[in-house]
């Protein structure tokens, strides 16, 4: 009986010590206008490629530049939402 009352004692301290990691007001204002900024970005390469006149290589290099360029705005601004979660 002891052993079972200790080990729910030990769970409810093991939850209620856990800390809740949130964004402040700011920092979420940050990323919603960054994905926005990415999303126009996005639009505007999906279009630039759609009218692409060059060579089929050159349409693909294009694309690829784009991609790439779009995967590391990605990326840097997850990196930068998952600091500002832990902070």
């Amino acid at each position: 009986m002891k052993c079972v009352f200790f080990g729910v004692l030990m769970v409810l301290g093991l939850i209620l010590s856990t800390a809740y990691a949130t964004e402040s007001v700011p920092e979420k204002v940050e990323a919603s206008s960054k994905e926005l900024k990415r999303e126009a970005k996005k639009t505007v390469n999906r279009a630039e490629e759609a009218l692409c006149t060059e060579s089929e290589a050159e349409c693909l290099k294009l694309k690829m530049k784009n991609r790439t360029a779009e995967t590391w705005d990605a990326l840097k601004d997850k990196a930068t939402d998952l600091k500002n979660k832990l902070d």
